[in-house]
């Protein structure tokens, strides 16, 4: 199993940002100078800004502007009440509203498992705003929807997706049970304890866990992201042991992608990438980004 022993830097290392997007409020995390070339990296669930501590640093040292933003649903001040609020378009103008804030108008984007829902949706859509596109673990929608059609085993890999939507409570129930029992044991064991802890203790304040829920609940079935073909220079990223996206969904991710594409394979990573191999992914990140400045 690839290991990166180096602990990562303390959030209070980094440079803190509030980045208000209409009556939302962010918190962030920065790296790097003011006028480099924008760095956006969007956290997957459940996580937030800080799952990147280990990557954030590098790209800052090499001159980028590097920010990471807790999400809709993840900041205290951006937890509006309504599922429809969670849906992917608002999501991504998110996104593009965090790089305004930046003054950027074109950037790189760097995301992570829900992040990449996030990321392949808005490169789809607004591919004149992106200099270049990195994907960790998540395929291309259309490319999971097929696998998820075609192959039982990736099917099933789904049913937590199928769970967390239930808007009775019942998986917020369930996840917070017993200390938060379930919630810690969707990490795997390969996310630094302390991390996890902060994690539960973010995510078990009232309203928080059904907020970041509601982005599995807003879509219209399972995977229905709205994600067309990627015109983009595009990096992708996949753990050999990912439990829940498959190697097929994983494979055929290029057949949607029209730009310059990469795929690499980290043999033996699972699910969780920017905190179990940091050093594993952030060479091919940066690799990436200095190809496409």
């Amino acid at each position: 199993m690839p290991t990166d022993a180096t602990p990562a830097p303390a959030p209070s290392d980094f440079e803190r940002l509030e980045i208000q997007v209409g009556p939302h409020t962010h918190d962030a995390l920065a790296c790097g100078p003011a006028d480099g070339d924008l760095v956006l990296l969007l956290h997957g669930w459940p996580e937030f800004a800080d799952s990147w501590s280990e990557v954030l640093p590098a790209l800052g040292a090499a001159g980028y502007r590097a920010v990471a933003v807790d999400q809709r649903g993840y900041a205290p001040g951006a937890r509006p009440p309504r599922i429809a609020d969670y849906a992917v378009p608002e999501l991504v103008a998110d996104a593009l509203a965090f790089a305004d804030s930046q003054g950027a108008g074109r950037f790189h984007l760097v995301s992570h498992d829900w992040g990449g829902m996030v990321a392949w949706a808005l490169a789809g859509a607004h591919p004149e705003r992106l200099k270049s596109l990195s994907v960790l673990a998540t395929p291309h929608p259309e490319a999971l929807n097929r696998a998820a059609a075609e192959d039982p085993t990736q099917h099933h890999r789904l049913d937590y997706v199928r769970f967390f939507r239930r808007a009775d409570g019942a998986a917020e129930a369930a996840l917070l049970a017993d200390d938060a029992a379930r919630l810690r044991a969707v990490y795997g064991g390969k996310i630094p304890e302390a991390l996890v802890d902060d994690n539960l203790r973010r995510l078990s304040a009232p309203g928080a866990l059904t907020a970041t829920l509601n982005w599995y609940r807003a879509p219209e079935s399972v995977i229905s992201v709205p994600a067309g073909r990627i015109a983009v220079p595009t990096l992708f990223l996949w753990g050999s042991e990912d439990v829940a996206l498959g190697r097929g969904a994983a494979a055929s991710t290029g057949e949607w992608v029209d730009g310059p594409y990469r795929f690499e394979v980290l043999e033996g990573a699972s699910h969780w990438l920017p905190e179990e191999v940091p050093g594993l992914v952030t060479p091919p990140i940066l690799d990436h980004l200095a190809r496409h400045a």
